[in-house]
């Protein structure tokens, strides 16, 4: 059998995010084939056999890529828009032209969001795509092959919504599909796209859209489906105090006792947002291994509130981080969202002693891999894992005065990535994308913006 081939990284500050948090001031990675072979402080061997690159990484900060927990990909052509609102007002603006998406649209926003992350650091996304109109196309698929073609590493969430305006719920009533059809090409896209192998490029989830928007039964039906096709579970959770009010009128209960009553909760699970949380919602999630998506960004511009970040860690839950969907976090990066994190958390009750640096980017790497149940492959630079990396340039104006520099990354200006590894594969390299042409993503996102709005305009 033909040796690895060998990519050695020397000279830079490394942060592991491992079990014991190793950090080296100047150290090394040596990267076979798809891999990580081996890491530690100073140069490499020189006797590594059939290398066939050295990156002199002098000045730079290598960790784990980022990963992106939640997401919604189709609204990267719908920015900008309701800003004022929200985040039931929001939905309730927006959802009229999101209902008239086609697969064109789908692909060339899910190509923008991914450019943007992958540029930015993130090595495995995630997609919660929960509107298919009718005749609308492949939406699944638009997204999956938009992925696959950047190179990025993948989790589809497979959304769905079956409770529309004439039964209570926010989506025009042509938005949604009907129970039986919902399940029904979910289990197809989970048997088409779903890759069970622990190097796995593509998976897929069981993502119900939210309890306000989903029948009880889909929501029932759709937790059996999950488990019996051995894949996770996500849905939105206990965002905004309007959610909490609508769970209670309608169930009679709060968001994660109905989300409990449903088979909603579980070491499968992970809910996104989760911010209106009391002790015993904690303390249920803690008990279960429930993982949560923290979206920082999204939840200020919407005014959802501070989710109990320090508790939900305190407890043992597992926390990641979140983009959002670009329509409530318009600059659809995950690393500014490890700033942002650690700063609003500040502002709730914990104050400084809410998050540190090094926890957030934890939430960012290795809390991130947890959640989507993918924490023996990925989120930490350690033998055997996969070789998803990220070297960020640390000497420039930006970052260049502060010595740690795990603190310039999270509390700094956006640092630049000087090179992106997926798999062993450079992804990004000075902070362009290798994979796909930035400027051709502009256009066609532009283009199919412009279309959506002209055919919403026309009602």
């Amino acid at each position: 059998m033909e040796a690895a081939r060998r990519t050695v990284i020397e000279n830079c500050a490394i942060a592991t995010v491992d079990a014991k948090d190793a950090e080296y001031v100047s150290g090394h990675l040596v990267l076979a084939g798809h891999r990580i072979e081996s890491l530690g402080p100073g140069r490499a061997p020189g006797s590594l056999e059939n290398v066939v690159r050295r990156i002199d990484a002098t000045g730079h900060l290598a960790t784990p890529g980022l990963v992106n927990t939640h997401h919604h990909f189709y609204q990267w052509i719908t920015r900008g828009l309701a800003t004022d609102h929200n985040l039931f007002d929001w939905l309730v603006a927006l959802y009229p032209t999101w209902a008239r998406i086609d697969e064109p649209m789908v692909h060339a926003a899910a190509r923008g969001s991914l450019a943007m992350m992958a540029r930015g650091g993130v090595t495995t996304a995630m997609d919660h795509h929960y509107v298919f109109p009718r005749g609308s196309g492949d939406l699944s698929g638009a997204v999956i092959r938009a992925a696959r073609d950047m190179g990025v590493r993948f989790t589809l969430a497979r959304g769905s919504m079956d409770r529309s305006e004439k039964d209570g719920g926010l989506p025009p009533d042509f938005a949604v599909e009907t129970l039986d059809d919902a399940l029904a090409a979910t289990e197809e896209t989970v048997r088409e796209h779903h890759d069970t192998s622990g190097d796995a490029m593509t998976q897929v989830a069981v993502a119900p859209c939210s309890p306000f928007s989903v029948s009880t039964e889909l929501m029932r039906q759709g937790a059996e489906l999950a488990r019996g096709l051995g894949v996770r579970l996500h849905t939105h959770g206990s965002e905004t105090v309007e959610e909490e009010k609508f769970c209670h009128e309608l169930f009679g209960m709060g968001p994660t006792d109905y989300f409990e009553s449903t088979g909603w909760l579980g070491e499968d699970v992970w809910m996104a947002h989760c911010v209106h949380m009391n002790d015993s919602d904690i303390a249920a999630f803690a008990r279960t291994g429930t993982g949560v998506a923290h979206c920082p960004s999204s939840n200020a511009r919407l005014a959802a509130g501070i989710a109990r970040v320090p508790d939900l860690l305190t407890a043992g839950v597992p926390v990641g981080l979140g983009v959002d969907g670009t329509a409530s976090n318009e600059s659809g990066e995950l690393h500014t969202e490890l700033r942002n994190a650690l700063l609003v958390s500040r502002l709730g009750p914990h104050r400084e002693a809410a998050l540190t640096a090094r926890q957030v980017l934890r939430l960012g790497t290795y809390g991130g891999a947890q959640v989507l149940g993918r924490a023996a492959e990925i989120g930490s630079l350690e033998p055997g894992k996969l070789a998803d990396l990220v070297l960020w340039r640390m000497d420039t104006l930006a970052h260049a005065s502060i010595a740690d520099p795990v603190a310039a990354l999270v509390l700094g200006a956006a640092a630049p990535v000087t090179a992106s590894f997926v798999n062993g594969r450079q992804v990004v390299e000075e902070g362009r994308l290798r994979t796909a042409d930035e400027g051709e993503i502009a256009r066609a996102t532009r283009a199919q913006a412009r279309r959506l709005a002209a055919i919403a305009a026309q009602g």
